[in-house]
């Protein structure tokens, strides 16, 4: 922390040239209230594919199909190659997700439809995005309301190679109280405060569309 009072919480008083600091939210997830109907969230980052990933999720989940560890076997069959483990597209599609659609669930309660449309290969990449099927209050929990999305991943030519439904238990806003001082995942009293700001704290406000 810095020496002097005007500038608390800045390891060098000198390093910026700011008149006047404030705490500013960033990104906090979407809560239930935020979830229309038949909005599209094209998820942030592709994710190219490696032979790690399908090696390490292979042996991990001890998944003795040939197909995913077998050079030899592999291009000796239709695909001429291994073939990535469907399990990890399902897990890698669902993490892209979680930036929109789970940051701020308290419970996964169910995934359906599950079809692998085209198969993944080795350096492929793969990007994500979600539709928002239905939303409905919870009936046994007043804080949280229900999502329901379907999940799309595509690979880099735009060729669909998995989709699946997907159904969260989503805090509500008021529930969850968001703040710019304590974002998701961070305790009481770390980093900088408001106090260290002279109480100048910027929150987001309603959905992320709104002007």
């Amino acid at each position: 922390m810095s020496d002097t009072d005007d500038a608390p919480r800045l390891v060098d008083s000198e390093a910026s040239t700011a008149d006047s600091r404030r705490l500013v939210a960033g990104w906090q997830g979407r809560y239930y209230e935020d979830f229309r109907v038949g909005d599209v969230y094209k998820h942030p980052y592709g994710r190219t594919v490696t032979e790690t990933d399908n090696v390490w999720l292979t042996n991990l989940t001890m998944n003795t199909n040939p197909m995913h560890f077998n050079e030899a076997y592999a291009a000796d069959t239709e695909f001429g190659e291994r073939l990535v483990d469907g399990t990890f597209i399902i897990a890698l599609a669902v993490g892209m997700s979680v930036i929109d659609i789970s940051a701020n669930a308290t419970a996964n309660l169910g995934y359906d439809r599950v079809r692998h449309h085209a198969p993944v290969f080795h350096g492929d990449t793969l990007f994500a995005e979600s539709e928002v099927l239905d939303k409905r209050e919870s009936d046994s929990r007043d804080h949280v309301g229900l999502v329901t999305t379907e999940l799309r991943a595509y690979n880099e030519m735009d060729e669909l190679v998995l989709s699946l439904e997907r159904t969260v238990m989503v805090l509500k806003r008021e529930a969850a109280e968001p703040s710019a001082a304590r974002p998701t995942g961070w305790p009481d009293g770390v980093g900088t405060h408001p106090e260290d700001v002279e109480g100048r704290v910027i929150e987001r406000e309603g959905r992320e569309d709104d002007t």
